[in-house]
């Protein structure tokens, strides 16, 4: 099967939100937990997506959304030229089939005709999501340093979230 890329519209909500919560449910998904994957959550990155940044989904050839990726601009004009706060999630019955690096590429082609120009994007994954910080490195993301104890997980333990950047 395969699949395309286009922007995210508002009526993708619901498909969303269920790759969210799919993806959420595996270790080294997402960041968020399943049940923190609420309405509030996706109208806000919707609409953030829609206002001023990038919002991306992959679609199979049946119409389902199986993938989605969002960035916003950073709202201070010292900034103004970083996408950042990004989220990418997979459906589990998608992974290693290349939807994450088609929807970062999308993105970085979407970032290239922002304007004001965009320049940089970042983001942060877990220390422990080995598999995800290799993804990024291979897309062009550079590690610029370590938050230790960022993320509390839910046994109690923290891990460090790795600070990553890419120069468009």
């Amino acid at each position: 099967m395969s699949f395309t890329i286009r922007p995210t519209r508002p009526y993708d909500a619901i498909p969303i939100a269920a790759v969210h919560r799919a993806t959420a449910a595996i270790p080294g998904g997402i960041a968020r937990r399943p049940e923190e994957i609420t309405d509030g959550y996706i109208n806000r990155i919707l609409h953030e997506a829609l206002a001023d940044g990038v919002g991306l989904v992959a679609v199979e050839e049946g119409g389902d959304v199986i993938g989605e990726i969002h960035a916003v601009r950073i709202p201070v004009k010292l900034f103004s030229h970083v996408l950042s706060d990004l989220t990418v999630a997979v459906h589990p019955d998608w992974r290693g089939r290349g939807v994450g690096s088609a929807l970062f590429q999308a993105l970085f082609a979407a970032a290239r005709g922002m304007e004001p120009p965009i320049v940089r994007v970042e983001l942060n994954a877990g220390a422990g999501n080995a598999g995800a910080i290799r993804l990024y490195e291979r897309l062009g993301f550079r590690v610029e340093g370590r938050l230790e104890k960022r993320g509390l997980l839910p046994d109690g333990r923290f891990e460090d979230d790795i600070a990553m950047g890419l120069i468009l």
